[in-house]
């Protein structure tokens, strides 16, 4: 095992029954390969195999029943996860080591009252009688992280549902490519992972558009915003062209409706007046028209002694 190629690793199956021992190594069979063996042979079989025994040493940290795992299907982060899938919890016993703080929330209880309540703060675990039930009174650490577990708090855990003693094939660390990881270096958060792509995927992407980086993935995006660029500077320039004129046009109209909605209605002609009337109905709650400049409006504007000779309405000045 230790010559083949692929992923090396060591398992602790301490607490494991042999039951589900049998069905855990028949569902892994088919990735990998799996063996028992003290570590006094181990450590003989990894010398003669020319591997450095510092890793092994590495390895072996914390480990009481080691299992030998070598996989070439698999990476050590697959590896992990699948040997994940096997852990479960069962109750803890006097002297088990909690693998990890174990916290006792506040809150109700399903237990009615009696001396359980006695039971609960013997082990250090506040208890008291609330509308009907037993309460924990405070969150608490029971057991902190590689401390011992007694016989009475092991057993009000067990009461609590709590399993806190992890049994499985737990993965201690892994040889891949002369490098040596522990378990919790291959534990990753997948989705938060996922979500870190994602999000530097969107940043790369943003930053290349800005800088005018020219890829497959940017030239469409480049293209649209440097047509819509020059469609808005052609507008403001005034250039005349099939895809300019339309809003030219609309412009004009809108600043003319803005400079007859100005003035007397009795200057205004009756295709004026009905045109004002439509844009008034067709958008009651809209923003007042853009209103032309006021030298515009002024040039616009005929002299008065024009208007004497024969001036027929701002329906003339507009056609």
């Amino acid at each position: 095992m230790l010559n083949e190629k692929g992923v090396i690793g060591i398992i602790d199956v301490e607490g494991v029954p042999a039951t589900a021992m049998l069905g855990m190594r028949e569902t892994l069979r088919d990735q990998m390969v799996m063996t028992m063996a003290k570590k006094t042979l181990v450590r003989r079989a990894w010398k003669k195999a020319g591997m450095s025994e510092d890793e092994l040493d590495t390895l072996f940290d914390g480990v009481k029943l080691p299992m030998l795992v070598q996989t070439n299907d698999l990476n050590a982060f697959q590896l992990f996860a699948e040997l994940e899938k096997t852990k479960t919890g069962r109750a803890a016993k006097a002297g088990d080591i909690a693998p990890n703080d174990i916290i006792i929330e506040e809150g109700p209880t399903s237990f009615p009252p009696g001396p359980i309540v006695g039971e609960f703060n013997s082990v250090g675990i506040p208890a008291k009688i609330d509308k009907g039930k037993v309460a924990i009174q405070k969150t608490v650490t029971a057991v902190e992280k590689g401390q011992p577990i007694s016989a009475d708090l092991g057993l009000m855990l067990a009461k609590l549902e709590i399993n806190p003693i992890e049994i499985g094939l737990i993965l201690s660390g892994v040889v891949e490519d002369g490098t040596v990881m522990a378990a919790e270096d291959l534990d990753l958060d997948l989705d938060g992972f996922t979500a870190n792509v994602k999000s530097a995927t969107s940043g790369a992407f943003n930053l290349a558009c800005n800088i005018g980086w020219f890829t497959d993935q940017t030239i469409p995006v480049l293209l649209s915003k440097a047509a819509g660029e020059a469609m808005a500077v052609a507008i403001e320039a005034g250039i005349h062209n099939e895809d300019t004129m339309p809003v030219l046009i609309s412009r004009a109209h809108a600043r003319m409706l803005a400079v007859a909605g100005q003035m007397d209605s009795s200057a205004l002609d009756d295709e004026l007046s009905d045109a004002l009337g439509s844009a008034a109905t067709a958008a009651p709650a809209a923003p007042a028209a853009e209103e032309a400049p006021a030298e515009e409006a002024a040039a616009e504007e005929a002299p008065e002694e024009e208007e004497d000779a024969g001036f027929g309405g701002l329906g003339d000045l507009f056609g």
